[in-house]
Protein backbone atom coordinates (compact mmCIF):
# COMPACT_ATOMS: atom_id res chain seq x y z
CA UNK A 1 0.00 0.00 0.00
CA UNK A 2 1.40 3.41 -1.00
CA UNK A 3 1.64 5.95 1.75
CA UNK A 4 0.91 9.27 0.41
CA UNK A 5 -0.73 11.31 4.00
CA UNK A 6 0.37 11.93 7.07
CA UNK A 7 -2.95 9.77 8.70
CA UNK A 8 -2.03 6.50 6.78
CA UNK A 9 1.60 6.96 7.92
CA UNK A 10 1.10 7.96 11.18
CA UNK A 11 -1.46 4.61 11.34
CA UNK A 12 0.97 2.75 9.76
CA UNK A 13 3.83 3.64 12.50
CA UNK A 14 2.22 2.98 15.29
CA UNK A 15 1.63 -0.57 14.19
CA UNK A 16 5.26 -0.98 14.73
CA UNK A 17 7.07 -2.45 17.37
CA UNK A 18 9.32 0.24 19.18
CA UNK A 19 12.62 -1.58 17.62
CA UNK A 20 11.05 -0.90 14.24
CA UNK A 21 10.08 2.36 15.37
CA UNK A 22 13.40 3.34 16.77
CA UNK A 23 14.84 2.07 13.17
CA UNK A 24 12.71 4.57 11.29
CA UNK A 25 13.09 7.17 13.97
CA UNK A 26 16.99 7.01 12.73
CA UNK A 27 16.15 6.51 9.58
CA UNK A 28 14.18 9.67 9.39
CA UNK A 29 16.52 11.69 11.35
CA UNK A 30 19.28 10.27 9.61
CA UNK A 31 18.18 12.32 6.80
CA UNK A 32 18.50 15.62 8.29
CA UNK A 33 21.60 15.03 10.64
CA UNK A 34 23.78 17.57 8.64
CA UNK A 35 21.98 19.96 9.84
CA UNK A 36 23.34 19.90 13.51
CA UNK A 37 26.55 19.71 14.36
CA UNK A 38 26.88 17.94 17.83
CA UNK A 39 28.47 15.11 17.88
CA UNK A 40 25.67 14.13 20.67
CA UNK A 41 22.81 14.32 18.53
CA UNK A 42 24.71 12.34 16.03
CA UNK A 43 26.15 9.54 18.09
CA UNK A 44 22.74 9.02 19.64
CA UNK A 45 21.06 8.50 16.09
CA UNK A 46 23.76 6.22 15.11
CA UNK A 47 23.53 4.62 18.45
CA UNK A 48 19.92 4.08 17.93
CA UNK A 49 20.01 1.92 15.01
CA UNK A 50 21.85 -1.24 17.15
CA UNK A 51 18.98 -3.81 17.62
CA UNK A 52 21.22 -4.68 20.87
CA UNK A 53 20.95 -1.09 22.48
CA UNK A 54 20.45 -1.79 26.62
CA UNK A 55 17.77 0.57 28.18
CA UNK A 56 20.56 1.98 30.31
CA UNK A 57 22.81 3.34 26.84
CA UNK A 58 19.36 4.72 25.58
CA UNK A 59 18.54 6.87 28.77
CA UNK A 60 22.79 7.90 28.59
CA UNK A 61 22.15 9.04 25.07
CA UNK A 62 18.59 10.37 25.74
CA UNK A 63 20.50 12.86 28.20
CA UNK A 64 22.58 13.54 25.80
CA UNK A 65 20.68 14.11 22.99
CA UNK A 66 18.41 16.20 25.43
CA UNK A 67 21.29 18.57 26.28
CA UNK A 68 22.25 18.81 22.78
CA UNK A 69 18.61 19.92 22.36
CA UNK A 70 18.55 22.64 25.33
CA UNK A 71 22.06 23.69 24.00
CA UNK A 72 20.83 24.55 20.81
CA UNK A 73 17.54 25.89 22.17
CA UNK A 74 19.76 28.72 23.56
CA UNK A 75 21.41 29.19 20.46
CA UNK A 76 18.39 30.32 18.26
CA UNK A 77 18.02 33.72 20.53
CA UNK A 78 15.18 35.79 20.87
CA UNK A 79 15.92 36.42 17.34
CA UNK A 80 15.07 33.33 15.55
CA UNK A 81 18.73 32.30 13.98
CA UNK A 82 17.16 29.92 11.35
CA UNK A 83 19.93 27.35 11.07
CA UNK A 84 20.43 26.74 14.94
CA UNK A 85 16.86 26.35 14.73
CA UNK A 86 17.08 23.77 12.52
CA UNK A 87 19.75 22.36 14.48
CA UNK A 88 18.09 22.16 17.92
CA UNK A 89 14.87 20.49 16.03
CA UNK A 90 17.63 17.26 14.47
CA UNK A 91 18.21 17.12 18.55
CA UNK A 92 14.73 16.81 19.18
CA UNK A 93 14.39 13.94 16.66
CA UNK A 94 17.47 12.36 17.63
CA UNK A 95 15.81 12.25 21.15
CA UNK A 96 12.69 10.93 19.90
CA UNK A 97 15.01 7.77 18.56
CA UNK A 98 16.85 7.26 22.09
CA UNK A 99 13.59 7.46 23.83
CA UNK A 100 12.09 4.78 25.94
CA UNK A 101 8.88 3.39 24.66
CA UNK A 102 7.39 4.83 28.36
CA UNK A 103 8.14 8.09 27.01
CA UNK A 104 6.65 8.00 23.43
CA UNK A 105 4.03 6.33 22.11
CA UNK A 106 5.12 6.28 18.81
CA UNK A 107 8.66 7.55 18.57
CA UNK A 108 8.92 7.67 14.85
CA UNK A 109 6.03 9.83 14.49
CA UNK A 110 8.17 11.84 17.18
CA UNK A 111 11.33 12.15 15.25
CA UNK A 112 9.72 12.56 11.74
CA UNK A 113 7.94 15.51 12.78
CA UNK A 114 11.11 17.16 14.23
CA UNK A 115 12.73 16.45 11.15
CA UNK A 116 10.31 18.27 8.81
CA UNK A 117 10.86 20.89 11.23
CA UNK A 118 14.23 21.03 11.23
CA UNK A 119 14.35 20.87 7.23
CA UNK A 120 11.51 23.79 7.04
CA UNK A 121 14.14 25.90 8.95
CA UNK A 122 16.96 24.97 6.89
CA UNK A 123 15.11 26.29 3.96
CA UNK A 124 13.91 29.34 5.85
CA UNK A 125 17.46 30.10 6.79
CA UNK A 126 18.64 29.46 2.70
CA UNK A 127 15.79 31.40 1.91
CA UNK A 128 13.69 28.64 0.38
CA UNK A 129 10.76 28.93 2.02
CA UNK A 130 8.64 26.47 3.84
CA UNK A 131 7.94 23.88 0.96
CA UNK A 132 9.90 21.06 1.72
CA UNK A 133 9.96 16.86 0.23
CA UNK A 134 11.12 15.86 3.57
CA UNK A 135 7.28 14.12 3.95
CA UNK A 136 7.56 12.37 0.99
CA UNK A 137 10.97 10.85 2.22
CA UNK A 138 9.59 9.74 4.77
CA UNK A 139 6.70 7.72 3.28
CA UNK A 140 9.18 6.73 0.95
CA UNK A 141 11.47 5.06 4.12
CA UNK A 142 8.61 3.86 5.53
CA UNK A 143 7.21 2.14 2.46
CA UNK A 144 11.29 0.48 2.03
CA UNK A 145 10.92 -0.92 5.65
CA UNK A 146 7.22 -2.69 5.00
CA UNK A 147 8.46 -4.32 1.81
CA UNK A 148 11.44 -6.10 3.28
Amino acid sequence: MAIDNDTDFKAALGKLSVAQQRQLAAGFTNNVIGLCQDVRVAGAVSAAKRPDITDIELAALYQAAKSASIDSYAQCGQDTEWSAQAGHFVAKAAMACVASAADSTNLAWDAAMDARMARTCATIATGEGTANREADAQYQLLEQHQNR
